[in-house]
């Protein structure tokens, strides 16, 4: 085995710090969860772990300095080294530890990495695989199950909830690429992305629905069946109806667990592009009592 002192890059005087700093860059680099399927990398991350094992413990570190143990950590013949005599001296950078209080604790975060990576190359999770899905209006209101073709030929089932959100991530545990050394596989992430729907639109819980009345219904009221995500209903239309307004069905939105939203039904008032004869000779002769400019508020 290689120096420890060479292959974390730093002198035999260097300080507890030192080596931690040196230590902390290189498993950066070489980590096989940052350098996956690189062998090299991951012979690497040994050496430098099994470096950083011996040189920062204060014992092993003295051990080798002074002869006793080789860079493996196995004991060897016994020879007199300049460190057998400096290890007596009270300004020694090897004995100290004062200077590990101060160092900053900006990797702790990479170090439980470290510390979960083990200290040697352990079993590790394969990869997490990504995917996009597209589904249906009505799918993301009601939920249901849908399938990914894999590029290998295989299928992926996918269990849509309820009320799922453009955008949103699924998670499908195990799901992704096998692991290359007997560690669990990885998880598929699937991005939820939502098509379009002619009649109705989405915001968070609630639907909205463009519903066209005739003429006739909008002026004598009406009861007419209205399509919902969730089924038909029965709704009654107010006489004097006109486009814009709004009628509210309660409970009529995307159904989640705890929660339900609501269906708005906004009225759009349609003439036929035939009109009848009958009709057109009513409004020719037609004097209305009352005068009505729908205009009237339109101003520059």
């Amino acid at each position: 085995m290689k120096d420890p002192y060479q292959v974390l890059g730093v002198s035999p005087s260097a300080t507890p710090p030192d080596i931690k700093k040196a230590y902390l860059k290189l498993a950066k680099k070489f980590h096989p969860d940052l350098n996956p399927g690189d062998k090299h990398a991951e012979e690497h991350f040994k050496e430098i772990s099994a470096a950083n094992d011996l040189l920062s413990d204060p014992e092993k570190r003295r051990k080798f300095d002074a002869g006793e143990i080789d860079s493996a950590g196995n004991e060897r013949a016994q020879h007199k080294y300049y460190r057998d005599y400096a290890s007596e001296s009270s300004n020694n950078p090897y004995q100290s530890q004062s200077a590990y209080s101060d160092f900053s604790n900006r990797s702790d975060l990479f170090e439980e990495l470290l510390r979960k990576h083990g200290r040697q190359a352990g079993p590790r999770q394969g990869h997490n695989l990504n995917y996009r899905l597209e589904i249906s209006f009505l799918d993301a209101v009601l939920g249901g199950k849908k399938q990914i073709t894999l590029p290998h030929g295989g299928t992926l089932e996918v269990s849509i909830p309820a009320g799922i959100d453009e955008g949103q991530t699924l998670r499908l545990k195990g799901k992704g690429a096998p692991s290359n050394n007997d560690g669990p596989a990885g998880d598929a992430l699937v991005e939820i992305s939502i098509a379009a729907h002619s009649h109705f639109a989405r915001q968070g819980r609630d639907i909205f629905i463009d519903l066209p009345i005739s003429l006739k219904e909008a002026i004598l009221g009406a009861e007419i069946k209205a399509l919902t995500p969730i089924g038909s209903v029965l709704l009654k239309i107010p006489k004097h109806s006109t486009t814009g307004n709004v009628l509210r069905l309660k409970g009529r939105g995307v159904q989640t667990p705890g929660a339900e939203g609501d269906a708005f039904v906004k009225i759009q008032v349609m003439t036929p592009k035939e009109v009848e004869p009958a009709l057109e000779a009513f409004l020719e002769n037609w004097h209305p009592q009352t005068s009505y400019d729908p205009r009237k508020d339109m101003r520059l």
